[in-house]
């Protein structure tokens, strides 16, 4: 095992998230993130990255939806990025902080308006009447919001994942497949070691 300065694996993540974003064909920022409910049942689904730095992994979500409550009840995840145009692959795991409101206020921002409008209207993860139940509170948003800006829904913010650690995996002739471990030490930086595929 190694540990250095010069060890950066959110560096590297800018770099593949890079060439996936040249090379896959539909959302490179795609994620799987994985939670687990309070009695630890595991729950998976795709989302999207939204800002991935020295903090953490930034995605958004209805806090009222079951990721929501997951992550709220048990603060710990994983995500699994996989792009298939560059046979790579990146899972990280670590805690779950919110997002402070000003951060939150200003990624909802930059979302189409259409989209601020489903935030309000969306239930999400609760069950619904077929698609005119949500075409009726989307209509019933859009006039609520009709003239001027439309605010964040208290019920929808952000989540940071802070990376206990990050494996990046290479796919290799014969699956003798590259796989390189990072994991954030006490003392401030990271470790690293080879794993077998």
């Amino acid at each position: 095992m190694t540990q250095g300065d010069s060890v950066d694996p959110i560096a590297r993540f800018a770099d593949w998230m890079e060439e996936a974003a040249k090379s896959e064909p539909s959302n490179p920022n795609a994620m799987a993130l994985a939670t687990t409910t309070p009695d630890g049942i595991p729950s998976v689904r795709m989302v999207l990255l939204k800002g991935a730095d020295t903090r953490g992994f930034t995605f958004y979500t209805n806090l009222e939806s079951r990721k929501g409550g997951e992550l709220r009840s048990n603060p710990h995840a994983a995500l699994c990025f996989y792009w298939k145009s560059l046979e790579r692959q990146v899972r990280v795991e670590g805690r779950i902080e919110a997002v402070d409101a000003a951060e939150a206020d200003e990624y909802f921002a930059s979302r189409p308006r259409q989209s601020r409008i489903g935030a309000w209207a969306s239930k999400q993860s609760r069950p619904m009447v077929g698609m005119f139940e949500l075409e009726r509170e989307v209509a019933k948003a859009a006039a609520k919001f009709a003239v001027g800006e439309v605010p964040r829904p208290p019920h929808w913010s952000g989540f940071r994942l802070v990376p206990a650690r990050i494996e990046f995996w290479r796919e290799r002739p014969f699956r003798l497949h590259e796989r390189i471990v990072f994991r954030r030490a006490e003392a401030g930086g990271w470790t690293t070691e080879e794993l077998y595929p």
